[in-house]
């Protein structure tokens, strides 16, 4: 079977393509930029760079909740609300990755599948992978081509509530946790770290026999929050209900956005957030960069098989077998 391999654009043409809001230059843009390949890294930095002076015009969302909350719904329903007024919406869906494979559904094309056709709408699903935070390792780099693209506003959805948010929370302006009303007590281990996070919460399926359920729920979580210390940013979060399928409600959270917009940019906080998230986005990059220079270096993996085996039949510990490593890794720079 002939294939023929796609022709390699240089760096000009992936930015002019991507400033152009060209969406299959886009696409091959975010793929550069997730590709583990030592010769795409230098390619995907030029071309971030290049687009740089273009990003950081759009309104960043974080958007995640408990299993069957309804994520995708929501985010296909309020997608569609706000390309409605007319805003061009690009929505990052992180999918979880299978520990066995690696692999990954990327299943968000079809589960939003009328917001996918929707001309205003990029949808771009992409594997967690090893990525920690329910976001993709990726994720700040397509969003800020989605920026240089023209793209008005950004949802990043994560993979959901059950990991750390940390890392989402730490690279939007801001963060709507989805909840569900009546979900029982066993939930309450993970809603408290998250509802400190959260600049809204959104109670969803507030629809039908439901609605009166919500209702109380959103009552409880405002009387929860009351109990939070008072942000940095001088935002009380807000609860709201809504639903998805009847489209009830949305139009609040929009308005709730647009004042957390107005408010935090009038404080000064708006700006100052964006700028800590730079920062902390170099250290993960050192990190990362760090770690990878490490595990290719040749010493090391001509003993980290050895070093694995030794850990693994419980002859190491898997803390002194981390400094044999090291060690190895430093002798040789130091010869």
């Amino acid at each position: 079977m002939n294939t023929k391999r796609k022709r390699r654009l240089s760096p000009e043409e992936y930015i002019e393509g991507v400033l152009q809001g060209d969406r299959v230059v886009l696409s091959r843009a975010i793929t550069l930029m997730e590709s583990s390949l030592p010769a795409d890294h230098a390619l995907a930095t030029e071309v971030l760079d290049g687009i740089l002076p273009h990003t950081g015009k759009s309104l960043r969302i974080g958007i995640t909740g408990v299993p069957g909350v309804g994520k995708s719904t929501f985010i296909e329903s309020f997608g569609s609300y706000i390309t409605g007024l007319g805003k061009k919406l690009a929505v990052l869906a992180i999918d979880p990755s299978s520990q066995r494979s690696g692999g990954s559904i990327l299943g968000d094309k079809t589960r939003m599948e009328q917001l996918s056709h929707d001309p205003l709408a990029y949808i771009r699903p992409s594997a967690a992978g090893s990525a920690l935070g329910g976001v993709g390792a990726k994720t700040r780099e397509s969003m800020l081509l989605c920026e240089a693209a023209g793209f008005e506003v950004i949802f990043i959805e994560t993979v959901g509530v059950g990991q750390s948010e940390t890392s989402v929370r730490n690279m939007v302006d801001f963060f709507l946790l989805l909840m569900l009303a009546g979900a029982g007590d066993e939930l309450q281990g993970i809603k408290k770290g998250i509802m400190e996070m959260a600049d809204a919460i959104a109670i969803t399926k507030a629809d039908g026999n439901n609605k009166k359920e919500a209702g109380k729920a959103k009552s409880e979580y405002q009387n929860a929050l009351h109990l939070f210390p008072i942000a940095e940013s001088d935002w009380q979060a807000r609860v709201l209900t809504c639903s998805a399928l009847e489209g009830s409600g949305l139009a609040d959270i929009w308005q709730v956005l647009e004042e957390y917009e107005r408010h935090t940019k009038t404080k000064g906080w708006f700006e100052q957030q964006r700028q800590s998230q730079n920062l902390s986005w170099m250290h993960s990059a050192v990190d990362y960069l760090l770690k990878q220079q490490f595990y290719s270096h040749s010493s090391v993996r001509s003993q980290l098989g050895a070093v694995e085996e030794e850990v693994k039949e419980g002859r190491t510990a898997a803390l002194s077998a981390a400094r044999k490593l090291f060690e190895y890794y430093q002798n040789t720079l130091q010869s």
